[in-house]
């Protein structure tokens, strides 16, 4: 990352391009309060001049590549350059003084500096000013600088200037409203929830490690493979070898944020452990050692908001937010911890933390459990129950075994399974990805080169739902107020067949479906306007036309549909399961008036802010909640005989097999596995839906999550789509599919049963997947929805994760291009 901004090692002075900064968006000039745009789109960039320890902004015209035309201005304190977090619509701004400008008032240079998504970057480059300010005060090279000195050329150019004379003379930024009065611990503080701990260091002189000694002769390297073992070699090297070995082990640079000099002088960490800290190289295919005995702290750093520092004592090394995003897992056979880290380019990197005993190992995964649950729920963890502390804490252990969960590794496996290793075997192997057996290429989708959809040449809509049918072979894809209708042919490839154009009310008026669900055998469909929260449509799919309104309720909104039981659509079953966001009912078209029917209704008296539905096959019903929580019911209007806590995270799908043993919850980076079957008690034996767990036995959620150093390789976050069983007639899933980004991914139901959580699936595709599903009937075949295509998968087609199955062996029908 410090190569990205700053075009060079630590002492950059020996570069001529200090810093750059390749994302700011417009360049203006401000004199006498009137703006003049310079450039749309600019970047800019530090350079050193021929006069030694002097130093220019440079600003440049994006669009032009020849760099013929620039703005440039000598850095001094003269020019009060600083940066304000929260200028015009909300992004931060550059501002500076133009002292060349011949005016008899102050002229204004301001610089439109991206989002507050670039923040950290933003910091960066102005701390490389606020050196090279430095240096030229001083005739010095900035690595002489304290902290204290920084912080001090900081607040000097912060202050508001002298005047020229004449008006316009204050630093203001004119139209943007900005005052250049704003304190330097106020321009700190932007970078909330990133500054913990007492600590106070140069960022930029700590963004490379410090040169260790002994390179010459043999060196000891100690290397981590994908599972977190240790990999130990010794090996004689050249000086010249072992420098190329560093310098590709640090080109992952170690990540930094800024703190203001007085913040946390006194904070006490909430977690302190100590461990060793080590990167994940995708060129190696290796976690690399980057530090031995490293602190681990976990902060305070707002009202449940907690941070993350790794450190020693002269160096910070990691200083990121505890959130959600971060991918945490915890391997507790190898007593690791790895998480992710995106920078203020948005790549993400791959820590671990690995510890020396089991002891350290347990106290940061609880603690880590605790506070993170904390900063989700915004509520203190000792005003949980001791049944719901369980249930988070349980819900990071990725040892545990389900109940049912098969004990023998025979050839009772499914082919997809047997294709995936166990651990064990994980552990003989080499832990270089490319050194996995190359996969066969694609024979290629025989139904890519058929009929495509056709599109009108102003249509600039998107496919944005997926419809699988289930009594027919038909497959409905939303897009904008039309469906596109593909049927599968005897080669079980999607063949295009008609477009349903116009999608209106029986009254005409046009909209674009929300959410859609098949109804009556296949021979209808249920569609949700956004626009109208109390009522949702019937189309007849025969003639491609919306036959009826079906209005709810005056005062009760459908957030969500659902079918009456898991495999309805097969039937010509009427009724539907509705939900608002506090409240469950059932849906009767054929009833006169308002459909909701009065004895089926349960209405909560608070928010409960409910976000999906599922049901299984006797029509019990699981609901979840933004919140976090999940409720079980065996019938429509009454209580819930089961609510499993939240772990904090939205949940943003839910699905039920067949039987009702099993359920599975959507969270973005997560999804969670839960066995309702109660193990204990009076009840043991029967369903959580049917019964109430006992206080002290609530379920443990099996917790199913990307690999971090996997993510690295995408180089993407993770956002999964509602999570999915397969669909076997006769019962009996094997498999969970989802999808983040590009990737499709699936878990082997099994292997999960016995705590094998991280032995998946995948396959990139060649664009991001907006909805999939499984084929009705099949444990194979994937339907998958893109923004411009649609498209069949099969489960044999998903790999075991590699540098191959990662990186490509996508494949584009361009259908609807």
């Amino acid at each position: 990352m410090f190569r990205r901004i700053f075009g060079g090692g630590a002492g950059g002075e020996k570069s001529e391009d200090v810093a750059r900064l390749d994302k700011a968006s417009s360049f203006s000039e401000i004199d006498h309060g009137a703006r003049k745009v310079v450039y749309e789109s600019a970047r800019a960039l530090i350079r050193k001049t021929t006069q030694e320890h002097d130093y220019q902004l440079v600003v440049l015209d994006a669009t032009d590549e020849s760099d013929l035309e620039e703005q440039s201005y000598l850095l001094s304190k003269e020019i009060h350059f600083q940066l304000l977090p929260a200028g015009a619509a909300g992004s931060p701004i550059f501002t500076w003084l133009d002292l060349a400008a011949e005016s008899k008032s102050i002229k204004v240079a301001e610089l439109t500096a991206g989002d507050q998504s670039q923040m950290l970057a933003l910091h960066q480059f102005e701390l490389a000013v606020i050196q090279c300010v430095w240096s030229r005060a001083n005739q010095q090279s900035w690595d002489a600088a304290t902290d204290e000195q920084l912080d001090a050329v900081k607040k000097e150019m912060s202050a508001v200037p002298a005047s020229r004379g004449g008006k316009g003379s204050r630093v203001s930024a004119g139209a943007s409203g900005q005052a250049s009065e704003r304190s330097a611990e106020a321009l700190a503080s932007s970078v909330s929830g990133m500054r913990v701990g007492s600590k106070r260091r140069n960022a930029a002189s700590n963004m490379q490690p410090k040169a260790k000694p002994g390179r010459k002769g043999k060196k000891s390297a100690k290397k981590v493979d994908e599972g977190g073992n240790v990999e130990s070699a010794t090996s004689a090297t050249t000086s010249s070898q072992q420098e190329q070995q560093e310098q590709r082990a640090g080109s992952i640079s170690p990540v930094d944020t800024f703190e203001d000099a007085e913040q946390g002088a006194d904070t006490v960490p909430l977690i302190t452990t100590t461990a060793d800290l080590y990167i994940y190289d995708p060129d190696q295919g290796l976690f690399m050692t980057r530090e031995k005995g490293v602190t681990a702290e976990v902060f305070e750093s707002g009202r449940f908001l907690y941070s993350l520092l790794v450190s020693t004592p002269d160096k910070v090394w990691v200083e990121q937010p505890m959130t959600a995003e971060m991918n945490m897992s915890f391997a507790a056979r190898e007593k690791s911890a790895v998480w992710n880290f995106f920078d203020s380019d948005r790549a993400c990197y791959s820590w671990l933390l690995r510890f020396s005993d089991a002891d350290r190992f347990d106290e940061f995964q609880r603690g880590f459990a605790r506070l993170l649950w904390e900063a989700l729920n915004e509520d203190k963890w000792e005003k949980a129950k001791v049944e719901e502390q369980k249930y988070v804490i349980g819900a990071y252990d990725e040892d545990a075994v389900m109940s049912d969960a098969q004990q023998s590794d025979g050839d009772d496996r499914s082919e997809t399974e047997r294709a995936v290793r166990d651990d064990d075997e994980e552990d003989e192997v080499a832990a270089a990805l490319g050194e996995e057996e190359e996969e066969e290429p694609d024979a290629g989708n025989i139904g890519d080169q058929l009929d495509r959809m056709p599109i009108a040449a102003d249509d600039h809509d998107s496919n944005s739902r997926l419809a699988v049918g289930y009594k027919f072979d038909r497959s409905f894809v939303v897009r904008g107020n039309r469906i596109g209708v593909f049927k599968h042919n005897e080669d079980d490839q999607l063949e295009f067949a008609t477009t349903i154009d116009h999608i209106a009310t029986p009254k005409g008026r046009q909209f674009n479906p929300g959410k859609v669900l098949l109804h009556d055998q296949d021979s209808a469909m249920v569609l949700m306007d956004p626009s109208n929260a109390h009522a949702v449509y019937k189309m007849d799919l025969e003639y491609g036309k919306v036959v009826e309104e079906w209005k709810v309720h005056d005062d009760v909104q459908v957030e969500n549909v659902v079918p009456h039981s898991k495999y309805a659509q097969t039937t010509a079953e009427q009724t539907l399961v509705g939900h608002s966001h506090n409240g469950i009912y059932r849906i009767d078209p054929r009833l006169a008036g308002l459909k909701l029917v009065d004895g089926d209704f349960k209405q909560y008296a608070t928010k409960n802010d409910f976000s999906a539905a599922a049901t299984d096959e006797k029509g019990r019903l699981a609901i979840a909640s933004n919140k976090g929580d999940i409720r079980l019911f065996d019938k429509i209007g009454k209580n819930a005989k089961t609510a499993l806590p939240a772990l904090g995270d939205p949940i943003l799908g839910v699905d039920v097999t067949a039987d009702g043993r099993y359920v599975v919850a959507t969270c973005k980076t997560y999804l969670l596995l839960i066995d309702t079957l109660i193990g204990d008690g009076k009840y043991r034996g029967e369903l959580g839906f049917d019964r109430a767990f006992p206080a002290a036995s609530k379920p443990i959620p099996r917790r199913l999550q990307l690999k971090p150093h996997h993510v690295a390789y995408m180089d993407q976050e993770v956002s999964f789509t509602p999570a999915k069983f397969d669909t076997p007639i006769d019962g009996g899933e094997t498999s969970i599919v989802s999808a983040t980004g590009a990737y499709v991914v699936s878990w082997p139901l099994e292997r999960v049963k016995r705590g094998k959580v991280d032995g998946y699936t995948l396959r990139k595709l060649a664009d991001q997947v907006v909805e999939d599903s499984f084929a009705f009937g099949s444990s194979d075949n994937i339907i998958v929805a893109m923004p411009q295509d649609v498209q069949r998968q099969t489960k044999g087609e998903l790999r075991k994760p590699t540098r191959s199955s990662l990186a490509g062996g996508a494949r584009s029908s361009g259908r609807y291009s």
